[in-house]
């Protein structure tokens, strides 16, 4: 059955088409027949009861410099679709919260992937808290001396924005580190949201798993590495992905947490694993599935679509 397909995202323009996990989607989705148009998060809006967009109808092919046509620009009625992706990249501010409730009003007529209320309400950070049981000694918090007890009982320790991503503004401070007071000074003076902190895993120099679930079951994994003096391992700050194998510890902690993402209508996630310890649940705009391809051939976005396929056809 053909579905005609909605995509909001970042400008197409300047994707990375060998990694982009978007473009890898509208691939399979176009090679299944399905009929794809494109809008930027700017371009989504409510009009006297109807949620609307102004974008494109979209071809993709990969084609470095050349990989996309659009249509002519025009409006439409996003109830009228079957399909909507939600897929611009974090920051998950108050911009990406409106648009989740602006999808929220045609879904679940219009299948929204992931479902906009369960991503506004399981961010990456937080969703993680529902299960201590997997995951390192974590604390949120904007008040300092609860920060310093954490380090004090703790030892070494990774700081980072609650809702950042890609990386950035994470550090990593030492049990004897002096830059703890300086980057809380610089974290609030430019936020008003709490910090993430969690005891640092040695285990991050092998590597940061990403492992890739549709519908709540694991489908594979990558294995991303820093870069020589990094603790960061996310690939847009220089991680590099090695192919790895889900271990007997990844599968139970998909097991754990996969009734509960298909429940929620959470098709696509991506969940961050190092060592034996789950460190976040992706569920804004995961990546990965480029890379798993290559590593082992599973085509993820074809699984991806026929999870949506099933749901369109209850």
């Amino acid at each position: 059955m053909a579905l005609k397909v909605a995509i909001q995202m970042d400008p197409i323009e300047s994707i990375n088409i060998d990694g982009d996990s978007t473009f890898r989607i509208a691939l399979e989705a176009q090679a299944r027949g399905h009929s794809l148009f494109y809008y930027t998060p700017d371009k989504l809006a409510f009009q006297e009861g109807r949620v609307t967009a102004r974008g494109w109808p979209l071809e993709v092919r990969r084609e470095k410099g050349n990989h996309f046509t659009l249509g002519d620009e025009v409006e439409v009625d996003l109830a009228d679709y079957d399909v909507v992706w939600l897929r611009q990249d974090p920051p998950f501010d108050m911009g990406y919260i409106t648009t989740t409730h602006l999808l929220d009003m045609i879904h679940p007529k219009t299948l929204v992937v992931n479902d906009p209320f369960w991503v506004r309400n399981y961010p990456e950070k937080l969703l993680v808290l529902r299960f201590p049981e997997l995951t390192p000694p974590t604390a949120i918090a904007r008040d300092l001396e609860t920060l310093r007890a954490f380090r004090a009982k703790h030892g070494d320790i990774i700081l980072k924005p609650l809702f950042g991503n890609g990386g950035a503004g994470v550090f990593k401070l030492t049990a004897d580190d002096s830059n703890l007071a300086s980057l809380y000074e610089m974290f609030t003076s430019i936020s008003r949201e709490p910090m993430i902190v969690q005891k640092y895993l040695p285990d991050v120099r092998k590597g940061d798993k990403r492992v890739i679930l549709v519908d709540g079951e694991p489908v594979g994994a990558i294995n991303r590495v820093p870069a020589s003096g990094e603790t960061r391992s996310n690939m847009h700050v220089g991680g590099r992905p090695e192919k790895v194998e889900l271990t007997p510890r990844d599968l139970e902690i998909c097991a754990k947490i996969g009734p509960l993402l298909h429940e929620k209508g959470q098709i696509f996630v991506g969940i961050d694993v190092i060592g034996d310890y789950l460190t976040e649940i992706n569920v804004t705009s995961p990546t990965g599935i480029q890379e798993l391809e290559r590593f082992d051939g599973t085509n993820t976005a074809a699984k991806i679509w026929e999870a949506i396929e099933r749901r369109r056809a209850v």
